[in-house]
C-alpha cells in the first residue's frame, strides 16, 4: 500500500490553515477555518482508508477485495458534523451582523474586569486556598470517640455464660 505523498501534504496545509483561521476574532474567518479542518479530517480518512475496493455489502467478492466500511462510515459523520457546525456558525454570523453590523467577537466587561484584576488579587486567592489547605478536614476535631469494636462469637458465649468460661 503506497500513500500519495501529495494528500499527506495537502491535509497538512489545510490542517495548519484551518488552525490559523480559527484563531481570528472573526466569524466568517472561525467558519473557514472550520470548514477546511473538516476538509482536511476527511482527507485524513481517505488516506488511512487504504486501497479501494469492492464494497462490502455486495458479499460477491472475497474479503480481502472488499474495503473498509469503516474509514467511509467515519467519514460520512465527519461530513454531517461539519454540516451541522457550519449551519450553527452561519447563524451565529447572522446574528452578530443583525446587532453590531460586524462578525467580530468582541471582549465583554466582565472578561475585561478578569483580566485587569491583576497579579494582586492572584496572590490574594492563593493565600487563601494555603488558609484552607492547612484547616482541619474532619468533623470530629473536639469531639471524644472509642474504637469501633465487633464483637466475636466467643464473646457472645461468654455474655451467655455470666463470664464463666
Amino acid at each position: 500500500m503506497s500513500v500519495s505523498i501529495v494528500l499527506i501534504v495537502v491535509m497538512a496545509v489545510l490542517f495548519a490553515a484551518g488552525v490559523y483561521a480559527m484563531l481570528e476574532r472573526s466569524l466568517t474567518r472561525v467558519l473557514i477555518g472550520f470548514l477546511l479542518l473538516g476538509n482536511a479530517a476527511n482527507l485524513l480518512l481517505l488516506i488511512v482508508m487504504g486501497a479501494p475496493g469492492v464494497a462490502p455489502f455486495a458479499g460477491t467478492a472475497e474479503a480481502s477485495e472488499m474495503s473498509d466500511p469503516l474509514p467511509q462510515a467515519l467519514m460520512l459523520t465527519a461530513i454531517v458534523i461539519t454540516f451541522a457546525v457550519s449551519a450553527f456558525l452561519l447563524a451565529l454570523i447572522y446574528r452578530s451582523w443583525q446587532l453590531g453590523r460586524a462578525d467580530t467577537v468582541e471582549d465583554d466587561e466582565a472578561d475585561r474586569a478578569v483580566r485587569e484584576r491583576g497579579a494582586e488579587d492572584e496572590e490574594s486567592l492563593d493565600a487563601e486556598t494555603e488558609v484552607e489547605a492547612s484547616d482541619a478536614t474532619t468533623d470530629f476535631v473536639d469531639i471524644q470517640t472509642r474504637p469501633i469494636t465487633i464483637p466475636t462469637a466467643r464473646d457472645a458465649t461468654r455474655r451467655e455464660d455470666g463470664g464463666r468460661t
